[in-house]
């Protein structure tokens, strides 16, 4: 597999009026992925990188993009799990 980077990044507006990020990752072979970011996940790609502007991600790894996704969806997870053991009590 091919190491990718940010190459091009764009606040959007989503479905609910809340910003979103479209990470376009350009790969060593010169392919693109278009991936969008939640608010959670843009925010804790903001901040692994240490950026404060989402131009200035461009050039930074995958992996900070893939780590953010990581959180956004742990997140449901552990309110899922939270809301297992509150009705297991039931």
């Amino acid at each position: 597999m091919s190491a990718a980077t940010i190459h091009h990044v764009e606040v959007a507006a989503a479905h609910d009026g809340i910003a979103e990020l479209n990470v376009t990752l350009e790969y060593e072979n010169g392919g693109r992925a278009l991936i969008t970011l939640d608010e959670y996940a843009t925010r804790i790609l903001m901040q692994s990188t240490g950026v404060d502007d989402p131009e200035d991600l461009t050039g930074k790894g995958w992996e900070h993009v893939r780590d953010a996704l990581a959180a956004s969806s742990a997140r449901y997870l552990n309110d899922q799990t939270s809301d297992q053991r509150e009705n297991s009590h039931v």
